[in-house]
């Protein structure tokens, strides 16, 4: 699944590091979402749309 965490954290000046800290997982954990390597959980998907201010749909794209 592709996604757009990477842009949308870079555009918020955020290291991966920031961005897990802010969500409560790891930064392997935002690594591996970026990456496509692994899928966050629906309440993991979510917490990452609502930080971002916008909807799962936009920021998780199902090719």
């Amino acid at each position: 699944m592709r996604n757009d965490v990477r842009e949308l954290r870079t555009g918020k000046g955020l290291s991966q590091a920031g961005l897990g800290r802010e969500l409560g997982v790891s930064r392997q954990t935002v690594n591996a979402i970026e990456q496509g390597r692994y899928d966050p959980s629906l309440p993991l998907a979510i917490a990452i749309a609502r930080y971002f201010g916008t909807t799962v749909e936009e920021v998780f794209h199902v090719d």
